[in-house]
């Protein structure tokens, strides 16, 4: 968890994200040897999601040396206050059950 801590932090700092939230098998306890780490970036960008994601995703294979395949969503503030006003099942769990970083 410390060095998730670690990459979290360092998308904050090199990316202005405004959170970076811990969810899926990781997060609800129940990750097996096959799990990826499944991280919700959120933060204001110009770029494509996908390709934003894969910017950040590069930068932490440079910085870091993780073992675990990584998938991360990038969304804007935005986008997430209103797909979570339209209750969205995805985002709502992810709010309400993922770890902030």
């Amino acid at each position: 968890m410390e060095l998730l801590r670690r990459v979290a932090d360092f998308i904050k700092e090199h990316f202005h994200a405004q959170k970076v939230i811990l969810f899926g098998s990781y997060a609800y306890g129940k990750p097996d040897k096959d799990s990826d780490i499944d991280l919700l970036v959120i933060m204001n960008t110009n770029m494509r999601f996908p390709k934003q994601a894969a910017v950040i995703r590069m930068a932490i294979a440079k910085n870091f040396d993780f073992k675990k395949p990584m998938d991360i969503i990038v969304r804007t503030p935005e986008f997430i206050e209103e797909r979570y006003k339209e209750r969205d099942f995805f985002i709502k769990d992810i709010l309400e059950k993922g770890i902030e970083l």
